[in-house]
């Protein structure tokens, strides 16, 4: 049974978008044109690719081949009796440099990509900001109800415009953390950094494909726009629904105990916390798979086994690792799957 942690190999992905300095310099790489993004421990390749996108350990293994070889030590037992992908740990963890705005685009949910997509997951997914330069903000969600039929019009127009005149615009600074519902409109602005944690799929619908090197057929999941734009919210996030969308941290405090980083109508989905001891005390996290990023310092990871940690790394770690701790003064970001993960039904997080 796989107990030790295993440090991961830059998994740099390239992409239309401009970007990825940012992540580069922590990784301790030199830049590449056009790689800004990282997908951390992931088990899931890009959508377009069976293998763009899959992690691999330092020794040169997939971690999805170690994860589908021993699920019980690597993830846990499936109490829950729910069947499983192979390979799957729940969560996908990247690392995203946005040189220039994402497109406004979608993503289905759970029940969507079951009746449409034959996947139990849909793609809810989060951000915490990392930096951000200039006039960062990113966009989340419709300020006002929009009319589908004009909507339908705008997208065909490729009408970028006013889809993000009618988007939240909401600008950002090192520490916020959103969530993004499935099915919630929206598009990361220029010159924000952000850990990105999300169920493990790449499935998008892209409103506006125009920015991008997609088509339009490339753009609704192979299904048609007709039956895609069912998986669109026409309806807006009033104040309410934003602020439970939204949270704040320090990146410079320390405290004892693993600090939650996104707001907690994600925990069904995942969870982000960041390590960063306090004096001495160590925080601890309970046994589970997780993927890591070592944001600065240096550590240890105390399980079964010591395994010594240090910034620019990335690890995934096994549930058969037991619960750990962080010791030192590294400043570790900790993603983990949800409390139902395993496919169990999720209602509604807004409206």
């Amino acid at each position: 049974m796989t107990a030790t942690p295993q440090l991961l190999q830059p998994n740099l992905v390239h992409h239309f978008y401009a970007g990825g300095a940012r992540i580069a310099a922590l990784r301790g790489l030199p830049p590449v044109e056009r790689c800004p993004e990282e997908w951390v421990g992931a088990t899931v390749s890009r959508a377009d690719s069976p293998t763009v996108g899959l992690a691999r350990t330092t020794d040169g293994a997939l971690v999805r081949d170690l994860v589908e070889a021993d699920p019980e030590g690597w993830v846990g037992a499936a109490s829950d009796g729910a069947a499983t992908l192979p390979g799957d740990t729940g969560i996908l963890l990247k690392l995203l440099d946005a040189g220039q705005r994402l497109p406004v685009h979608v993503h289905p949910d759970r029940d969507f990509a079951a009746r449409h997509l034959d996947c139990p997951y849909g793609k809810t997914e989060a951000w915490f900001v990392l930096d951000a330069s200039g006039d960062a903000a990113v966009y989340l969600g419709w300020s006002t109800d929009v009319d589908p039929d004009e909507l339908a019009e705008r997208r065909d127009a490729q009408d970028g415009d006013w889809m993000l005149s009618r988007l939240n615009r909401i600008p950002v600074r090192p520490g916020d953390g959103f969530l993004v519902p499935a099915g919630t409109p929206h598009a990361i602005g220029e010159g924000v950094f952000v850990a990105e944690v999300q169920e493990p799929t790449d499935f998008s619908i892209l409103l506006e494909w125009s920015i991008t090197t997609s088509t339009r057929e490339e753009s609704h999941l192979g299904l048609g726009f007709d039956r895609a734009m069912e998986a669109v919210s026409i309806t807006a996030l009033d104040a309410d629904d934003l602020a439970r969308l939204t949270v704040h941290h320090d990146l410079a405090d320390r405290a004892a105990t693993p600090v939650p980083l996104l707001p907690e109508a994600g925990d069904p989905f995942f969870r982000l916390h960041l390590l960063s001891p306090d004096h001495g005390d160590a925080p601890q996290v309970p046994e589970g798979f997780a993927a890591l990023v070592v944001l600065s310092g240096t550590g240890v990871l105390e399980g079964t086994t010591a395994v010594p940690v240090g910034g620019g790394q990335s690890w995934v770690v096994p549930a058969a690792f037991g619960p750990w701790r962080l010791v030192g003064d590294a400043r570790v970001l900790v993603a983990r799957p949800g409390e139902r993960w395993r496919g169990s039904p999720v209602g509604r997080i807004v409206g």
